[in-house]
């Protein structure tokens, strides 16, 4: 189990790292720096990789096993993806910040949180790569 968990925690900061150059680019690292009261955007980077490798060791634990083969590794890592962008940005991030669930549950605030749907499958497919590759054999 701890080797799940490890190479979880590492393939989510792989992931993590593609996710959060995307969340740079976009200008949305201040409001997650803005979860530990911040508004850098160099602290919500580190808040972000923090998360991806706590988010990325729960992918090594709940669905490692699942991690079989290339094709199977993406497939569990982007649903792994589109879970937590529904526990993140649509319900966690919310509620930490203040704002409250009613705000992020009506169709134009989902419409406006599509980024962060590509960028979450984006970053579950690396993690359910990189996961694969790190338990596969040499």
């Amino acid at each position: 189990m701890l080797g799940s968990i490890r190479r979880g925690a590492i393939a989510g900061v792989a992931g993590g790292v593609v996710f959060g150059m995307m969340m740079a680019m976009m200008g949305m690292l201040p409001m997650i720096a803005g979860m530990v009261g911040s508004s850098s955007p160099v602290v919500g980077f580190g808040v972000h990789i923090v998360i991806s490798a706590m988010i990325g060791a729960g992918f090594g634990v709940v669905l490692g096993r699942a991690a079989t083969s290339t094709g199977r590794a993406l497939g569990a890592g982007a649903g792994y993806g589109i879970i937590w962008w529904l526990l993140g940005p649509l319900t966690l991030m919310p509620l930490m910040t203040g704002m409250g669930l009613g705000s992020q549950w009506n169709g134009a605030a989902i419409a406006h949180a599509m980024p962060s749907l590509m960028g979450h499958v984006i970053y579950g497919l690396i993690t359910g790569f990189v996961y694969y590759r790190l338990s596969t054999p040499r």
